[in-house]
């Protein structure tokens, strides 16, 4: 690194972080959040927790966990904000929203949220919290652009244990992860700054005929996941009448239910010629090839045949790991319109990961609705951070050390050493070049107005 490659480093930082600082509310608080997000950026050795970031922060352990716990600002806010941002950054016609949810292990009983559930990031029934996310996905680049804490049952029957961890009363209501998902789409989609005509999910979402039907009532066009033991029916049903016997009311006209199939069994019956191979993506292991089908089925309601759908298959080269999905579509999209959606699914896995292992997404100690919710703003803003810094440099110029991922973004760890290792020609112009870099959100705090997010 240059000295004139680490100012530019530290001039995006101001002006991302005077972005969003009116939305912090009093100046203490416009100046920890930057310090905060400092630390999710810095920090790479250890946990991203208060006490770990204070040790390279010019600021108290105390002061950061107040930021989380203590200060009224608005998280909804600096959403808002983020997705207007991101919306001159991402926008791309071939542009898709992903919804996913993902699990964060805790132990205890008092951390909001937390239930014995399907914990993902251990891959069985454990002690955790669920967030469900969406994402932003296309060629510019993709992002966490929204996040819902998923409230378990045994959470929401009790008001006064969701009183004592500060939950909202209007929150308090029990909702499915389907449908906080298909509250951020709402949401998004209302603010119109991300636009996407696509959405896409795995099978936890695209299982749920409301909330299919909820995307489609929306305008949306979809690519959503099924489960292989999902029934459907041909397009062209055949009905049957049994015969009269005699007695009672006539029979009337029934679908033959033999006709009725699960669609990893239906696939069995597709010709060789109804499948392609296509390229969906460009991994780090080479391109990613699948074989793909379609048809047009009928979806089962209440065991009769329902709606027309697309039927989408996929499977490796070799006929290994079949997928299958709903697509909700013009009956003239083509066949590799539907495959790249369907691919657009993985990044929101990925990205879920490493602002995990990057960012410290799931890195937070604290118990209360505000501080998960602040914490894990804290995370997109972080993140967005980073794609700003990845497109700022660009492919060609990008800063040395510095991997790009399948976002589109520079990794956090090049950041931080972008961050930490200041040429030691800076040490006489600033005899601790590391607190100046950290000085920098505090000097864009004080510069910037007192903002109407925060209460």
């Amino acid at each position: 690194m240059t000295v004139e490659d680490f100012e530019r480093v530290e001039a995006s930082f101001r002006d991302f972080h005077a972005e969003f600082a009116p939305h912090f509310g009093r100046k203490q608080w416009r100046e920890h959040s930057g310090d905060y997000l400092q630390g999710l950026l810095v920090q790479t050795e250890e946990r991203r927790n208060a006490e770990n970031m204070a040790e390279a922060l010019p600021v108290s352990a105390r002061a950061l966990q107040r930021f989380l716990t203590d200060a009224r600002w608005q998280d909804e806010g600096v959403i808002a904000h983020l997705q207007q941002y991101l919306g001159a950054r991402l926008t791309h016609p071939r542009a898709v929203f992903a919804v996913d949810s993902s699990s964060f292990p805790k132990q205890g009983k008092n951390s909001v949220g937390v239930a014995r559930q399907y914990c993902g990031a251990l891959g069985k029934i454990a002690n955790c919290q669920v967030g469900v996310f969406l994402a932003h996905v296309g060629p510019r680049g993709r992002a966490l652009v929204d996040k819902r804490l998923y409230l378990p049952k045994e959470w929401t029957d009790h008001p006064t244990r969701c009183a004592a961890a500060g939950v909202p009363q209007e929150k308090q209501l029990y909702r499915s992860e389907t449908e906080l998902a298909l509250e951020m789409l709402q949401r998004a989609k209302a603010r119109g700054h991300l636009v996407a005509e696509w959405v896409t999910g795995d099978d936890a979402f695209g299982k749920s005929p409301p909330f299919r039907d909820a995307v489609a009532a929306l305008g949306f066009h979809y690519v959503l996941e099924v489960p292989g033991d999902t029934p459907v029916w041909p397009l062209e049903v055949t009905w049957e009448t049994p015969a009269y016997s005699g007695k009672g009311r006539p029979p009337e006209p029934r679908p033959v239910a033999a006709e009725r199939l699960e669609v990893r069994e239906r696939v069995k019956r597709l010709p060789a010629e109804a499948w392609q191979e296509l390229t969906v993506a460009e991994g780090v292991q080479g391109p990613r090839t699948y074989r793909f089908a379609a048809e047009r089925v009928r979806q089962t309601h209440e065991r009769q045949p329902g709606k027309v759908l697309r039927l989408l298959y996929r499977e490796n080269l070799d006929g290994s790991e079949p997928r299958y999905y709903f697509a909700h579509a013009p009956a003239a999209t083509p066949l590799a319109t539907l495959a790249w959606v369907a691919a657009a699914r993985w990044p929101i896995e990925t990205e879920l990961e490493t602002e995990k292992s990057d960012i410290g997404l799931d890195e937070y100690e604290v118990r209360s609705w505000m501080g998960w919710h602040h914490h894990l703003t804290m995370c997109l803003l972080a993140s967005a951070f980073l794609l700003t810094l990845q497109q700022e440099w660009g492919e060609k110029d990008a800063p040395p050390d510095a991997s790009t991922g399948l976002s589109g973004r520079a990794q956090a760890p090049a950041t931080a050493a972008i961050w930490t290792d200041r040429p030691a020609a800076m040490a006489g112009r600033d005899p601790t070049p590391q607190r100046a870099i950290q000085a920098v959100p505090r000097q864009a705090a004080r510069s910037v107005p007192l903002g109407d997010g925060f209460c």
